[in-house]
């Protein structure tokens, strides 16, 4: 399902509904499945709102804008939405894309809640005008870095292509697990080719690889070659960002997408409201619906409370973050002031490591939780 931007002939000019923009990547180089499943869960939930009669009688309305992965896009549609008077932004999956946007709501006092994207420096400075519901990512990776040891994984390496999101993924997996007696060992993937990669593991007697690059390539070759290697037959891959979590990584990789651990942020079980929602994603994306999908309609639920108690008053409704008591799919959500975090933060959606079991791909296992 490949949902595209609204177009502006199709946006109400007359003021009768409440505007929501949506930032989301459907285009590559954006990671098109996750912005599917963000996309998903955001207009399930404006159609459930409106179903149960809007905004205070008012229809809530979401202005849809590709990002494709491109931060100076995704500035470029935040000053397109404000002028079209959003009264609030919504969404976004990759982390660099969302920091432009966050910049660019913070200057022009626009309310933003970010739905998926992980990077703790959200903003440069503290703001009062952007909230997030994905978790910190020092959060989720310490967590998959507990996971590591607990596997009993102490010589790491990581297959890192440039980036800040992949940089400073390296740098809280490096911190947290060198006081613990762990060594994590950069590979540069721009100039190693995956054999080379393979050569790299063995001679630096690496237990564990984790993938820190993107998806479908380098990282479909990488896992490839890694599995034909008989050197390499114990060792273990990871992939903390997620993407094994969707269809297309099974599809591209058969049976070799499997065992390869990822972080998702779901309940080990889900609230009534949770299991109503996810058979309502399930019936719209005609598959299981990912974490994300979540993310998006838990941002709308969130949305929705505020603009009911606050209408369209952007200064308002950022002023009401720390208010915020919203029961969402995974979870009340509250937001706070989390150290180091320059966004109002929900501390914390529940986070899982798991995989794809072997004996049945598309089934989950929960490795270990946090």
């Amino acid at each position: 399902m490949n949902t595209p931007p609204s177009p502006p002939a199709a946006e109400r000019t007359d003021g009768s509904s409440v505007r929501i923009g949506a930032l989301v990547p459907l285009t590559r180089p954006g990671w098109v499945e996750a912005g599917q499943h963000l996309l998903a869960g955001l207009e399930l939930a404006v159609h459930e709102v409106n179903d149960a009669g809007g905004i205070v009688g008012r229809p809530l309305e979401l202005l849809v804008r590709d990002t494709a992965a491109d931060p100076q896009r995704a500035a470029a549609a935040v000053d397109e939405l404000a002028r079209l008077g959003v009264a609030a932004l919504a969404g976004e999956y990759h982390s660099v894309v969302a920091c432009a946007a966050a910049a660019r709501a913070d200057t022009l006092g626009l309310p933003f809640l970010c739905s998926s994207a992980v990077l703790d420096a959200l903003t440069e400075q503290p703001t009062e005008w952007v909230a997030r519901l994905a978790p910190a990512q020092s959060h989720g990776w310490r967590i998959y870095a507990d996971f590591l040891l607990s596997a009993g994984h102490s010589r790491i390496a990581v297959a890192a292509e440039p980036s800040v999101y992949w940089a400073s993924g390296a740098r809280i997996l490096r911190d947290y697990l060198a006081p613990r007696g762990g060594t994590v060992v950069e590979l540069d993937v721009r100039s190693l080719a995956p054999t080379a990669v393979c050569d790299e593991l063995v001679g630096n007697r690496a237990t564990a690889l984790l993938l820190l690059v993107g998806h479908p390539e380098p990282a479909v070759s990488i896992v490839k070659s890694v599995r034909r290697d008989q050197r390499l037959a114990e060792i273990m891959i990871g992939a903390p960002a997620g993407q094994p979590e969707f269809a297309e990584w099974a599809t591209s990789l058969g049976e070799d997408s499997t065992a390869i651990p990822f972080l998702r942020y779901l309940p080990e079980r889900l609230s009534p409201l949770g299991a109503r929602v996810e058979t309502a994603l399930r019936e719209r994306l005609a598959e299981a619906p990912s974490f994300v999908a979540f993310e998006g309609y838990d941002t709308v639920a969130v949305l929705a409370d505020v603009l009911r108690s606050h209408g369209a008053d952007r200064a308002r409704a950022a002023a009401s973050w720390p208010r915020v008591a919203v029961e969402g799919t995974r979870g009340q959500i509250q937001f706070s002031r989390a150290p180091g975090i320059s966004v109002w933060q929900w501390a914390w959606t529940p986070v899982q490591v798991v995989d794809r079991d072997p004996a049945q791909p598309d089934r989950f296992r929960i490795l270990h939780a946090g």
